[in-house]
């Protein structure tokens, strides 16, 4: 398919500016929490058991679960507790070694009913103003197999933990009074095989229109651009609901802000006569000259202002950010973004954080993809189901393009209504730049039931985004990406990729995963006994080479410019599927990143190869207790022409650096000093020294942000150091820190990016003033989340032994 259409961003993520018959609140605080049971009703609050449930009649007057206005919670055993939405219960549940690997051993699932259940309500007043206004409710994500209610009115119910829902609760409301709304969750069954949480993990949002409104994901903007872009022409189709009870009219009227603050006014669209209770589309063009285009490195974002007019008055307004871009694959020459040849460098990502699990805050999303950007990172891949629509605003604005990827693979109901959620939610985002409809189905990879399967998905998707191209990951099974518009390769040791360019010349691809071929952060032997392996980079295969994964998996895409680009797999740490390790490990250990951010070598080997950043970084450190006369290999990831390296005063040579590679040299450890100096044509241009330090002296703490905004929502991300009395970071220290925060602020979460962590993450007295945390190989993190008041507020980090750290943080 050739795709000259551009997609504009739709971002209902964030909170628009509406008119005053309609408005959006942010629906996320003010919840009560409980467990409920997954295998015993009577310990779920009689869920479901009473004369008259809740599927038998409407607000059933014998209801009296947690759904009806009339619960009691001082007839049940069960501590509510007050929350705030994201919210993951299960990083509070305890570790076993009996839990589920693949979820990273917390006590959820099916062995676990007690703590698989979840129960959220929420009290709510609605003005008697807001009589005759459609109202509904978003929720961007529950995991999983959410119930919803409103008043004991049951809405419907979501078994995927990845969709977003809508519900029309107009009717079911107590104008001038109170309302409550009830939310059961439950993740007994896993629907991914990593770490999914459990909760309101996402936001969720209170909607106010006027019956005559702009539909939930109704508009979609996309452009036609030719190079060498002077011009665009632009195509809004906006879906308009009428909830009313009579006909309506209306006029569809939408203005173009540009980035400079220029408004483009687009033509007016008149309809006529929609039926009550039902939905039109309205189709209009206008012509842009000199559009400013949405890129990587320059992500300009548009304005585009619709509104709907009934007898020349506006009755709903929305305001939204947009941005206009030229993607396309070609099979010879790769991806092109705007007409340019790219490269994709991208990283595969689940979905959680220290600290917080899965209910990662927006201010913590933008800081994860900051951190990836760091290292040359310009692509993310969802894996394995579509994001929070915050994570797409933030890729959106930091300029990532993205493989959004559906949860499940198939073609009936249950599977084409999640892509067509995920597609009619996303499709307006210029950072999605591929529908991914699978990966890695192992049963259906090598038969002709993938290939009809990948088809038929295809052909959805089209129907839904023509403008964007489906993409389907295998592991090797040649059937299923037959059919795709861009074949997904997941790893070179299992996909015959140039048989492939052999046999389909024509077809387009990406490295859709890549081994990164990573370890623990800071560890460079072996323990896997106590769950912590070093980089397989650095275990020997072969006689004359090392294994290098990640520099093979570079090598090998860089050299084939007919493949548009590779994902490794993945750019942060996870928690689960732990593979190869087992218990005590609770993590995955192939990220670039650790769990908290905190960057591996390799990170030094994606920055040397994947930005203009002079880069020269060594390693292992030097303090390798123990060792003493060992053979140790050092290496050096850098974009130096050449490196020399000494070791305790002693040159071991100085090489010539290859491209895309690395260098190493034996040397015989001993305490002292490591010393690497890099030259660019053949000038000494960087030099780099790691010593063997001394013991813990001092702690170091800096924020990523000093100024955050006091909205109770914003997250300064705060890195602590051990330091030795010379001021140098100590590699290898765990020590216990105590944390405190004055003020209006509070922690959040911590984590030190331990693969092995076990520990309790975040406080959980409803203050979060004090708490603790270890370091790992001589780093922590700490999560410090605003108050609602401007303002100062100090965290003081102290541990025993050594001199304390501290930084204030200001609320604004």
């Amino acid at each position: 398919m050739t795709i000259k259409k551009l997609t504009l961003a739709l971002l209902f993520g964030a909170m628009v500016a509406l008119s005053p018959a309609a408005e959006r609140e942010s629906f996320d605080s003010g919840w009560k929490f409980a467990f409920g049971n997954a295998s015993d009703p009577a310990k779920d609050f009689g869920c479901g058991t009473e004369y008259f449930n809740y599927l038998t009649k409407a607000a059933s007057i014998h209801n009296e679960g947690p759904y009806s206005p009339k619960f009691d919670p001082s007839k049940w055993d069960a501590e509510w507790t007050d929350v705030t939405v994201p919210h993951d219960w299960v990083v509070d549940l305890p570790f076993s070694k009996e839990a589920s690997h693949s979820h990273g051993y917390k006590t959820v699932g099916f062995k676990y009913p007690a703590t698989s259940v979840g129960w959220y309500r929420k009290e709510f007043f609605v003005p008697e103003s807001d009589k005759g206004k459609h109202i509904s409710l978003q929720f961007d994500g529950i995991f999983r197999d959410a119930r919803i209610w409103v008043n004991g009115f049951y809405l419907g119910s979501e078994p995927s933990g990845y969709a977003t829902q809508v519900y029309d609760i107009s009717e079911y409301l107590n104008y001038g009074g109170e309302n409550l709304v009830t939310v059961r969750a439950d993740a007994t069954l896993e629907e991914g095989w990593f770490y999914e949480g459990g909760g309101i993990y996402r936001h969720v949002w209170l909607d106010k229109t006027d019956p005559l409104h702009v539909a939930p994901f109704g508009v979609f903007a996309y452009a036609e651009l030719v190079p060498p872009y002077g011009e665009a022409v632009i195509t809004v189709e906006t879906t308009v609901d009428n909830k009313g009870l009579a006909p309506d009219d209306y006029t569809l009227r939408h203005t173009l802000i540009a980035p400079d603050g220029k408004t483009i006014s687009l033509p007016e669209a008149s309809e006529k006569q929609l039926l009550a209770k039902d939905s039109r589309k309205s189709v209009v063009k206008a012509k842009i000259a000199n559009p400013m285009l949405w890129d990587t490195d320059n992500p300009q974002l548009y304005t585009l202002q619709t509104e709907v007019m009934r007898d020349g008055k506006v009755v709903d307004t929305r305001s939204t950010r947009i941005g206009l871009r030229d993607v396309r694959f070609d099979a010879d020459k790769g991806f092109f973004l705007n007409g340019k040849n790219v490269k994709l460098k991208g990283v595969n990502m689940h979905q959680d954080h220290a600290g917080v699990g899965a209910a990662i805050p927006d201010a913590l999303q933008a800081y994860r993809l900051r951190e990836l950007k760091k290292m040359g990172v310009n692509a993310y891949r969802s894996s394995h189901n579509p994001m929070t629509p915050a994570m797409l605003d933030a890729c959106d604005s930091i300029g990532i393009l993205v493989i959004e990827e559906n949860r499940l693979t198939g073609v009936n109901d249950e599977h084409i209504r999640l892509l067509e959620r995920m597609i009619e939610r996303d499709r307006n985002h210029p950072s999605v730049i591929l529908w991914s409809v699978g990966n890695e189905e192992w049963g259906i990879e090598w038969n002709d039931f993938g290939e009809r399967i990948a088809a038929s998905m295809r052909e959805y998707a089209h129907r839904l985004d023509p403008t964007r191209s489906m993409t389907v990951a295998t592991s090797g099974g040649p059937t299923i990406v037959k059919p795709a518009d861009v074949a997904g390769y997941n790893y070179v040791v299992q996909n015959p990729i140039d048989q492939h360019r052999r046999d389909y010349p024509q077809r387009k691809a990406v490295g859709s995963e890549e081994t990164t071929g990573t370890g623990a952060r800071g560890i460079y032997f072996d323990d896997h006994a106590n769950g912590y392996m070093k980089a397989l980079n650095l275990s020997p295969n072969g006689p004359d080479s090392v294994y290098n994964a990640i520099e093979r998996g570079w090598k090998f895409y860089d050299e084939r410019p007919w493949l548009g680009g590779l994902f490794y797999w993945t750019g942060f740490d996870y928690r689960g599927e732990s593979n190869p390790m087992v218990f005590p490990a609770t993590n995955s250990q192939f990220g670039i990143l650790d769990y908290c951010g905190f960057p591996k070598d390799e990170a030094y080997y994606l920055k040397s190869w994947w930005t203009d950043e002079p880069i020269l970084h060594i390693f292992p450190h030097w303090n390798l207790k123990g060792h003493e006369g060992d053979s140790i290999p050092v290496w050096a990831y850098s974009n130096m022409d050449e490196v020399e390296l000494f070791v305790n005063g002693k040159s071991l040579g100085r090489k010539a650096m290859p491209k895309n590679g690395h260098l190493s040299w034996d040397a015989v450890y001993q305490p002292g000093k490591v010393k690497a100096v890099g030259y660019k044509n053949g000038k000494k241009a960087l030099e780099r020294t790691i010593e063997t330090t001394g013991a813990p002296a001092r702690l170091s703490l800096e924020a990523d942000r000093q100024a955050i905004n006091a909205d109770g929502t914003d997250v300064a991300v705060l890195s602590v150091g051990v330091l030795d009395k010379k001021g140098r970071m100590v590699p290898d220290a765990d020590i216990d820190l105590n944390i405190t925060v004055d003020g209006d602020m509070r922690i959040l979460g911590v984590g030190n990016g331990n693969p092995t962590f076990q520990a309790k993450e975040r406080p959980t007295d409803g203050k979060g003033k004090t708490f603790t945390v270890k370091t790992f190989n001589g780093l922590a993190q700490i999560l410090v989340q605003a108050g609602s008041q401007p303002g100062g507020s100090t965290v003081t980090v102290t541990s025993e032994g050594v001199a304390p750290a501290s930084i204030t943080l200001t609320g604004r």
